[in-house]
């Protein structure tokens, strides 16, 4: 199961991701700042081929007050620095891009892993099991209905896109 990435380090750094939060009634609602060429997928056919499909994710959390692109950018940082501490070679690539960092994209480098969308959606559901593990999904009672679209859409990420780093590319929009 992708090298042990249910390790408390991985919870740890969601919770430092999500940390400062008392709760989400009480976080602003708004999206990140609008990009300069949001119509350009600026990123396809170099960090993933054009996306041959696409959905949206109509999220019920609300973006958190202060998720700004900081935030975004440091919970990337953070997520691949505990896959870089693994004594393994990590399988897949998280980044973000854009204006803002609101644009998280998510490689395989790995063949044979994570190359088809049904083990993508399986990787997004180990993603969520790991932020229900958080204080802030637990508090806050969230952990038994928001899933890892959620804790994007709570640190400001607009839309995600997966890849398995050859052929093939997948488009959610976080709404």
């Amino acid at each position: 199961m992708a090298g042990g990435l249910l390790r408390v380090g991985w919870a740890a750094l969601l919770t430092l991701a999500l940390s400062g939060i008392a709760s989400p009634a009480l976080a602003q609602s708004g999206p990140p700042a609008a990009e300069s060429a949001d119509a350009v997928d600026r990123d396809a056919n170099y960090y993933y081929p054009v996306p041959q499909t696409h959905e949206s994710y109509r999220s019920i959390a609300t973006t958190l007050a202060d998720s700004t692109r900081e935030r975004r950018i440091g919970f990337v940082t953070g997520m691949t620095q505990e896959m870089l501490n693994n004594h393994f070679a990590p399988q897949f690539i998280m980044f973000a891009k854009g204006d803002e960092a609101n644009r998280l994209i998510i490689v395989s480098i790995t063949d044979g892993a994570y190359d088809t969308l049904y083990r993508a959606r399986a990787l997004f559901a180990m993603l969520s099991a790991i932020a229900r593990l958080t204080p802030y999904f637990r508090e806050n009672a969230v952990s038994a209905i928001y899933n890892f679209f959620d804790l994007c859409k709570l640190l400001g990420f607009t839309q995600v896109t997966w890849s398995d780093g050859k052929t093939l590319a997948h488009q959610i929009k976080i709404e």
